[in-house]
Formats: structure tokens, C-alpha cells, sequence
């Protein structure tokens, strides 16, 4: 990547903790430090999702019979919190607030600092909020740090004939998203990697996204430093898959 503009980062929740629920302090650190090393950028925006706490949170309100909007608010306020671990890592870099509107989002970006937010609302997931930014701020590129190495025909996870697309275009991305949609899709702490909502503002935007793991932060950092030869899937209007 050698181009400035505005970018918006959006990563996983999970990517922050450890397998045992730990705050993975040394990859968000390693994290902030590639992309300080490296500032090729004229605005960042960071999105962080809920990730494995959240979950936690959701299940026990669940089993105390909370509904899911309850469950949305929680998520909401759990990526917030995992915000300020960015921020607390960015230091004087960062803006020191977690934006929750657009409207603060809008009067963060004129202090010129690193901003890192959360969700928004209920029924949001937080890859839509992250394409509702970049729509918002102009950005030409979305970065999706994701646990896995990107956009696959199927669940990597449970199949291990699983295919990598390299790139791919809308249309295809929203054939194999609708293909794997059931009933929790929209429930809270449920969502994929694209949902309807973030399909619907992919589409209308035209940003060119690319998915990758955030789990081999080398990988992002390879990306980050302009090698071309990183593992990820590309996102595009007229991306075609291979």
C-alpha cells in the first residue's frame, strides 16, 4: 500500500484476546506499531468489534432471559471498551474518545488523530458500521482484519476443501453470503464477516475491501509495508474470483 488518503481498519474483537479470554496485549501493540512505523495514510479511522468478550456477555444475558436488544447494547459497549485498548496503545496519536454517533465521528476528524470506535446502534454489526465510516470519511479502501485468511466459498472452519477466493465481486461475495444465511445471522454476537446491512452498503459506496487474518499479524503487516505477495481476499466492483 503506497497511496495516502483515508483508510479505515476495521478488526475483530476476538483478535484482541487470547484463546483463554486474556487481553492480548503484545498483538495490539504489534498492531499500533506497524501502522506507526508505517503512516501512509492522511486519516485512520479503526473499528473494533465485540469479539469473544461480547459473546460472553450476550450468552449470560440470554440464559437470564434479557432480549436481544439488550444484547445489542451490551456488544455495543464491550467493542468501546476494547476500543480504549487501541487508543491506550496509540497513545498521543489517538483521539482520546470512543466517537458513538457519526456526528461525533464528524468533530473527531478535525484533530487530525488516529480515531478508534465501536458499534453504534442495535441491529449494527460492526463491519457495517466500519463500511458506514468509510462511506462517510471518502475512504477509497476498507481493511477487514478478520480470524481467518479471508473470503472462502465456504466455512474454512468446518470444511477443509474450503477455497480462497483472491478477489471477488460484489455479486459474488452477496451469492455465497446469501448461501450461508440462517435464522442467527442477525442475532447479536452472530454476525459474519458481511451481513445484508453491510452488502447493502457495499454496493450503494463502491469501496474496495480486502479481508484478511489479524490473527498472523505479519500478514497485515506485509500488506501494510507494500509487498504484494499477502494473504487476503480483495473485495471490488468488478472483482472476479480465481
Amino acid at each position: 500500500m503506497n497511496k495516502k488518503g483515508s483508510i479505515v481498519i476495521k478488526i475483530g474483537g476476538s483478535l484482541l484476546f487470547t484463546k483463554d479470554k486474556k487481553i492480548n496485549s503484545k498483538r495490539i501493540s504489534d498492531f499500533c506499531e506497524i501502522i506507526k512505523n508505517k503512516p501512509k495514510f492522511d486519516a485512520l479511522i479503526i473499528i473494533c468489534g465485540g469479539g469473544l468478550i461480547a459473546r460472553e456477555y450476550i450468552n449470560s444475558i440470554r440464559s437470564l432471559k434479557g432480549n436481544e436488544a439488550l444484547c445489542d447494547i451490551i456488544g455495543i459497549e464491550v467493542s468501546r471498551l476494547n476500543s480504549t485498548l487501541i487508543i491506550t496503545s496509540f497513545g498521543e496519536l489517538a483521539y482520546p474518545q470512543v466517537p458513538k454517533s457519526i456526528e461525533e465521528l464528524s468533530i473527531a476528524t478535525l484533530f487530525k488523530k488516529i480515531i478508534i470506535m465501536g458499534g453504534l446502534q442495535p441491529g449494527q454489526s460492526t463491519t457495517s458500521v466500519a463500511l458506514e465510516v468509510a462511506e462517510y470519511t471518502g475512504a477509497k479502501e476498507l481493511i477487514l482484519l478478520t480470524n481467518v485468511d479471508g473470503i472462502y466459498d465456504k466455512d474454512p472452519k468446518k470444511h477443509k476443501d474450503a477455497k480462497l477466493f483472491p478477489n471477488i465481486s460484489y455479486e459474488e461475495l452477496q451469492e455465497i453470503t446469501l448461501k450461508s444465511t440462517d435464522e442467527k445471522q442477525a442475532a447479536a454476537g452472530e454476525y459474519r464477516i458481511f451481513d445484508a446491512v453491510s452488502l447493502q452498503i457495499l454496493k450503494r459506496s463502491h469501496i474496495n475491501v480486502l479481508v484478511m487474518s489479524g490473527s498472523d499479524i505479519g500478514n497485515f503487516k506485509e500488506y501494510w509495508n507494500g509487498n504484494p505477495k499477502f494473504i487476503g481476499t480483495t473485495v471490488s466492483y468488478k472483482g472476479k474470483s480465481n
